[in-house]
């Protein structure tokens, strides 16, 4: 007589529950590849696998004993073909172990070989010789226990981290817990028109970007080359200028070599110097830890697109320099955002018509990405829900939704009072005001988990639905946590008619690494390819399929590895015959996707959204001008508060390649998620 199996020992040598379904599951993925659907079950299989454990082996069985039991059964039942997709399965997961003992790091999480490397890279704990000394599970760990207030939070808070349904920014992973402590993603620096103004802003970027953190700028306020300096009686260099000297201090400081450094930097159409500003990226390697984009007014685009006239203004002494037609200059914008990716534009008028305390002033730049249009020293902390582990059954999992924004909209909010800021006036507005920015990540995977087509009516539906959703939801914990904690200090002269702990709670970011982490699509982004090869380490290449079109895949009978690496050749479906058209209607990708539905998804996101949406316009490399500016003006028109494209090779170096280099495959760096492929963008 056998013993009753409680326990089974794992490969790193824990001792953890058993649990007879993870063998049921494994077997039933065995005979789901093998399209085996007679005989017996693959609980009956089970069944047998613990019987002659509980036989064989006496105290605690190891999960290379019973994978072996498994073999055996199922060789012994006649499935010899699931017994060989058990052991491909095997094997596989064999060389996923062996990657990641290669980076020195332990996964009880079983995230990907990516993820890991990830992890390794940025923010797992190293020692003083730079070796890895906590796991992903130790990571989240630090990172609920230093955020939360009590124990309860402690634990709510570890296990939606656990879960991979919500994962704050990139320095709250990076220093929660830590001496540093700077846990915001997200500053706006002032840079008056002085030089010590200037210099104090470089100075404040780079303690701000040595901590994880990225900067947005406006330069409007800085004279225009060729002024009059009266102290030196000399002349003005100019904001093109100046933006030289914080790009240059990006370059040295790299952020500690854990993040390359992003700015935002923003001129005003109506500067003097604007023609240099939207024609600066042009040069080779000329501002490259820059996006650039313009801020344009109501009183600009009325002339624009009455044909008319507009002024340019020495900010100095807010002189008329000289007048320019207003479609000359947009038609400027549009061709470099052609050529370079750059400028993209910000609607300044729209920004501050939704600016939630007017009385505390104007808001003229926003952090790289766009997504957070703040005041002077104002920072922002941001957390994305994944989507992707929203559904059910096919469908949209409301209430766990909810039960998923509440505890992150308190995470974010403890954030605040957790952090350790890098000065003393990002402390204070940071503090009077509380913004803080939930968003999401996974859109493009729930979407594909429901069977909707990202380029659909229907699709803009949902994203629409899952905004209002957020942003209802969030708001409603945001005033439940004014009740027991008082509402944001400047909350008096500000839009909101009842408490509120938070001037702003919801954001879309584009997420970047999390979403490797989490495992799931960018932001609001499409997929950006089904099947690629994914460049892991110099030299080391590993191929990445969608899970969701691998599952669909085996389940529809035409999957293989030949097909997958066929279509990794291209990275979309078309063309690709093997697979079903109804399949390939739902799994678009970004460059399938026309602009049009690009700005249309950004716009219904941006209707419930309280600071803004970060998003990427994809166009092929050999579209029209005219298809260009077609998406600003809509962008315009549906009330978005910037907008940025990108042209497929419109810059030197990317980190997405289509195949069409001498790669034989798509490939993308280790730490592309979606959306913009220039290398400044994914912050």
């Amino acid at each position: 007589m056998g013993n009753m199996i409680e326990k089974i020992r794992k490969r790193d040598g824990r001792i953890v529950e058993f649990d007879k379904s993870k063998i049921a599951n494994a077997v039933f993925k065995a005979f789901l590849a093998t399209k085996t659907k007679d005989g017996k079950t693959a609980e009956d299989i089970a069944n047998q696998v613990v019987k002659i454990v509980e036989e064989r082996i006496p105290g605690i069985p190891g999960v290379e004993d019973v994978q072996n039991i498994v073999e055996e059964v199922l060789i012994k039942n006649g499935y010899t073909a699931v017994a060989k997709a058990y052991i491909l399965y095997r094997e596989k997961r064999a060389q996923v172990r062996r990657a990641k003992q290669f980076f020195g790091v332990r996964d009880e999480l079983k995230l990907s070989v990516n993820a890991v490397r990830v992890l390794e890279r940025r923010y797992l704990l190293k020692d003083e010789n730079g070796n890895v000394v906590e796991t992903p599970l130790e990571l989240f760990r630090r990172i609920a226990k230093a955020i939360a207030l009590d124990p309860e939070s402690e634990e709510e808070f570890f296990n939606m981290l656990v879960r991979l349904e919500f994962l704050p920014n990139t320095p709250t992973l990076m220093n929660a817990g830590t001496d540093l402590g700077q846990l915001s993603a997200c500053f706006v620096i002032p840079v008056e028109d002085s030089l010590i103004s200037i210099f104090d802003a470089v100075k404040n970027m780079a303690l701000i970007q040595q901590s994880g953190g990225g900067t947005g700028f406006s330069f409007t306020h800085l004279r225009p080359r060729g002024d009059i300096v009266r102290s030196t009686k000399g002349v003005a260099s100019g904001p093109v200028t100046f933006m030289r000297v914080f790009d240059t201090t990006t370059d040295v400081i790299k952020q500690g070599g854990k993040r390359r450094g992003a700015n935002m930097g923003i001129l005003r159409a109506d500067h003097p110097d604007i023609v240099e500003f939207i024609t600066s990226k042009t040069k080779q390697g000329f501002l490259t830890n820059f996006n650039i984009s313009v801020a344009v007014d109501d009183k600009f685009m009325k002339a624009m697109l009455e044909d008319g006239e507009y002024e340019l203004i020495n900010p100095r002494n807010r002189e008329v320099v000289k007048k320019v037609r207003a479609r000359d200059m947009w038609n400027l914008i549009i061709t470099m955002a052609w050529r370079t990716g750059d400028p993209g534009v910000v609607f300044v008028d729209e920004i501050n018509r939704r600016n939630p305390t007017p009385h505390i002033g104007m808001m003229e730049s926003t952090n790289p990405c766009g997504e957070l249009p703040l005041l002077p020293y104002e920072s922002c902390n941001l957390g994305s829900i994944n989507l992707a582990r929203m559904v059910k059954d096919g469908s949209i999992d409301w209430e766990k939704l909810e039960r998923t924004i509440q505890p992150a909209v308190r995470f974010l909010d403890n954030v605040i009072d957790v952090n350790k800021y890098p000065l003393r006036e990002i402390e204070e507005i940071t503090h009077a005001n509380r913004k803080i920015g939930l968003g999401v990540m996974g859109f493009a995977d729930m979407l594909v988990q429901l069977g909707i087509p990202y380029d659909s009516e229907e699709a803009l539906k949902t994203g629409e639905e899952i905004m209002r959703f957020l942003e209802e939801k969030s708001h409603a914990a945001s005033e439940k946590l004014a009740q027991e904690r008082g509402a944001f200090p400047n909350l008096p002269g500000s839009i909101f008619k009842k408490p509120i702990r938070n001037s702003t709670v919801t954001t879309v970011a584009p997420t970047g690494t999390i979403s490797i982490i989490a495992g799931c699509s960018s932001g609001i982004e499409p997929l950006f390819a089904i099947s690629f090869v994914r460049n892991v380490l110099e030299g080391t290449k590993l191929l990445e399929v969608n899970p969701y079109f691998e599952a669909v895949a085996k389940e529809r009978g035409f999957y293989s590895e030949e097909l997958m690496m066929k279509i990794a050749k291209q990275g979309n479906l078309a063309g690709i015959n093997e697979v079903p058209e109804d399949v390939k209607r739902v799994f678009v990708t970004a460059f399938d996707v026309a602009p049009e539905w690009h700005v249309r998804m950004q716009a219904v996101f941006q209707k419930y959204c309280d600071n803004a949406v970060s998003k990427t316009i994809n166009f092929p490399n050999d579209v029209d001008i005219k298809e260009v500016e077609k998406a600003y003006m809509l962008a315009y028109q549906l009330k978005c508060k910037g907008i940025t494209v990108y042209r497929y090779g419109s810059k030197e170096e990317q980190v997405l390649y289509l195949g069409d280099r001498l790669e034989k495959y798509v490939s993308a760096d280790a730490e592309y998620a979606g959306g913009c492929a220039a290398p400044v963008c994914p912050v």
